[in-house]
C-alpha cells in the first residue's frame, strides 16, 4: 500500500489525519450540521467514523484527508474518497466546519482529491451521494462538472447520486 498523500492547492494543505483533528471533527458530527450525512451522531459512532475514514486508506488505498488552511494551520473540514461495503461505489465526500464555508475551499480541496483518484488511482468515474435537501452540496457537485445519475445504485435509497466522470464500474 502507498503513503498517505499530502496534496496542496494554492490555499490548503490536504494532509492525513491525526488525533488532534477529533475534538473539531466530533463536535461537527454531534452538531445539527452532520444532518446531511445521517446524524447528528453520538460519541461511539462519531469515533467509529472518524477511525474508519482513516482506515480505509490501509484497507482500500483511499480514504480521509484533512483540509488545513495554509496560512494559519487551521484545519477547515475535511475532503474523502470513501470505499468499503457501505459505498456501492467510491465516493468524492466533503464537508467543511462553519468558519469555513462560502469561501471556494470545498471546491478547491474536492477538486485536488478526484484529480488525485482519477490521476494517481486511475478511478475511472467516482460519485457523491447526497442528501435531497443538501442544496450547497449539489451545487459544488454540479461546480465540480459531476451530473445526477438516477440509475445509479445508492446506500441510502433517498439519497441523489452525482457522477464526477465515466461510467459506473460496480453493479
Amino acid at each position: 500500500m502507498s503513503p498517505i498523500p499530502t496534496l496542496g492547492t494554492a490555499r490548503t494543505i490536504l494532509r492525513p489525519m491525526r488525533a488532534g483533528d477529533w475534538p473539531d471533527y466530533h463536535r461537527l458530527m454531534r452538531s445539527d450540521r452532520a444532518v446531511f450525512m445521517g446524524g447528528p451522531f453520538d460519541l461511539k459512532t462519531a469515533w467509529g467514523m472518524f477511525c474508519a475514514d482513516h482506515a480505509q486508506w490501509d484497507l482500500f488505498g483511499c480514504g480521509a484527508l484533512m483540509i488545513e488552511d495554509r496560512a494559519s494551520g487551521r484545519v477547515l473540514g475535511q475532503v474523502g474518497i470513501n470505499d468499503g461495503p457501505l459505498f456501492p461505489e467510491r465516493e468524492l465526500g466533503w464537508f467543511l466546519y462553519p468558519e469555513a464555508e462560502g469561501r471556494g475551499i470545498a471546491f478547491e480541496a474536492a477538486s485536488a482529491l478526484r484529480d488525485w483518484a482519477r490521476d494517481v488511482l486511475r478511478c475511472a468515474t467516482l460519485v457523491s451521494y447526497l442528501d435531497p435537501a443538501n442544496i450547497r452540496s449539489a451545487r459544488l457537485a454540479e461546480r465540480l462538472g459531476a451530473v445526477p445519475d438516477p440509475l445509479a445504485a445508492r446506500p441510502d435509497p433517498t439519497d441523489l447520486v452525482y457522477r464526477h466522470f465515466g461510467q459506473a464500474t460496480r453493479p
